[in-house]
């Protein structure tokens, strides 16, 4: 697990490292600027350092860059410093750090042509900032990205929020960013992750023992695989749970089929499928395996579906783990029904799809529920749940996703670029998964695989975590067999076989 820190927490990690340890500021500076002028040197970055310009500002963020053009100076590199900020802003490390740049010799200007620098080293702005963007400072960074040098950022591309990666205005493209002791929100949360190019962290002195209190973020890591159910050889297929998908209206039938497919694929013992008579057909051609319960769609009825009610209470019941939502569509009856199911129920719930859009208008009905409840938004269903727009909700993915759940006492999954999980108290960011994802039926197949652990018996949290990241492998192994353009979402459902099969889960 790693630790994933806001611009505060950084800062708090900084004056801990200094007040309770007694590790000097300038020497934090000193091991931040050395691993900064180390990758500039080193051989697999591949900086051209003919020329190399540090562009620094007023904060301890310029400081950085001032030692660390006075470190590539003693290497003989041939080295500028571009001073932009203010004068009377300077940070005492900084105005020592240049000072000592000044007495080495280095040449420090107020304006260049940039085209005359093969390499630039963007040190304006760190973790702290928190304004627009404007005035000379943008005019610089506008400049830097203008220019063919290859740029390494130091700490966070100046101009991205470290909150959540959000531009402030204007912000640096780097190609490196050498980040120290954690990596920040903005080095995972679009836009910043892009702007940061490749991210390298950089140990300086500051540990896991310099946090006061754990952070709330933290990235999905590897070792989440651990958590997937284990097999026995004395097993039947009641051993590895009962699923029930509740999905599928006219024309949509393959949300349905997605679904309980994934399911099946991670795992699960039994998968029920209830849905819309109309789908019968199709959906037994394409997964004989999955039991069928079909309902009519008689909307205008006073009681709609009360026959069909009774095999869905049944089938709920039935189940170790239910999901409504996929391809559900969102006519009256279906919300009723879908109440009438969720009142029985005693298991994991995982509400997807037309679910959420059914909860739109009464979100506050999520409060109601007594199990376990995993909602599976992506921001134009987030958007709706909250009635707000899809742009607020993309800007904070990670801040909306932890409000939501511990407001409505669910576990989030905010599917995106960078899909965010939270229970209210955590938030985890997972980094599996490609462009090739965003593709009809995705979202249905990840709902299927969170689905089918539940019913092994995953308990909800880690379900929700391992699941968007086998996910994630799996859009990655089918972007390997094939490519990310044109992906579907049936080839993330078979790259789940290549991921279960090399990870010995």
């Amino acid at each position: 697990m790693e630790y994933i820190l806001s611009g505060e927490e950084m800062k708090a990690c900084d004056s801990r490292t200094i007040a309770f340890f007694g590790v000097p500021s300038a020497v934090l500076m000193e091991r931040a600027a050395l691993a900064c002028a180390d990758v500039l040197c080193g051989e697999e970055s591949a900086f051209d350092l003919t020329s190399v310009l540090a562009v620094c500002g007023s904060g301890n963020n310029g400081g950085d860059g001032f030692a660390a053009a006075r470190i590539l100076h003693e290497r003989g590199v041939p080295v500028t410093v571009l001073f932009v900020g203010n004068e009377e802003k300077r940070t005492q490390e900084t105005k020592l750090q240049q000072k000592i740049c000044e007495n080495y010799g280095i040449n420090i200007c107020r304006n260049t042509d940039l085209s005359e620098y093969t390499c630039i080293v963007d040190a304006l702005f760190g973790v702290g900032l928190s304004r627009e963007v404007s005035g000379a400072y943008r005019e610089w960074i506008e400049k830097i990205n203008e220019s063919k040098a290859k740029v390494l950022c130091v700490d966070v591309p100046s101009g991205v929020c470290a909150d959540d990666g959000r531009v402030l205005g204007c912000a640096v493209k780097g190609d490196v960013t050498v980040t120290f002791g954690f990596r920040k929100l903005c080095h995972l949360l679009y836009p910043g992750a892009e702007l940061c190019g490749k991210v390298l962290l950089a140990d300086i002195g500051i540990t896991e023992r310099s946090l006061e209190e754990k952070p709330k973020a933290r990235a999905v890591a590897k070792d989440c695989l651990s958590w997937m159910p284990k097999r026995r050889a004395d097993s039947n297929k009641g051993t590895y749970g009962r699923a029930l998908i509740a999905a599928g209206t006219k024309n949509m039938s393959g949300a349905a089929y997605m679904a309980a497919k994934a399911a099946y694929r991670i795992g699960t013992g039994l998968v029920r499928i209830l849905t819309e008579e109309c789908n019968r057909l199709s959906i037994q051609t394409l997964l004989p395996e999955a039991v069928m319960d079909t309902l009519s769609t008689e909307a205008d009825a006073k009681e709609p579906c009360r026959e069909d009610s009774y095999t869905a209470l049944g089938a709920v019941h039935w189940a170790k783990a239910v999901c409504i939502g996929p391809g559900y569509g969102t006519r009256a009856w279906k919300k009723r029904l879908m109440e009438q199911m969720i009142h029985g129920m005693s298991c994991p719930l995982v509400l997807d799809a037309d679910a959420l859009n059914l909860l739109a208008d009464t979100p506050e009905y999520l409060d109601t529920i007594s199990v376990p409840v995993i909602i599976t938004p992506h921001p134009g269903e987030m958007a709706r749940l909250l009635h707000t727009s899809v742009e607020e909700v993309t800007a904070d993915p990670a801040g909306i996703c932890l409000r939501f759940a511990g407001e409505h006492r669910v576990i989030c999954v905010l599917k995106g670029a960078r899909t965010v999980i939270s229970d209210g108290e955590t938030l985890w960011i997972n980094e599996t998964g490609n462009h090739g994802m965003a593709t009809g039926g995705a979202g249905d197949v990840l709902a299927g695989i969170i689905t089918g652990l539940l019913a092994q018996g995953c308990q909800p949290l880690p379900a929700a975590i391992l699941s968007v990241y086998v996910h994630g492998l799996a859009g990655d192994a089918a972007k390997k067999e094939n490519s990310a353009r044109g992906m579907l979402a049936g080839e993330i459902i078979e790259g789940l076989k290549t991921v279960l099969g090399t990870e010995r889960v």
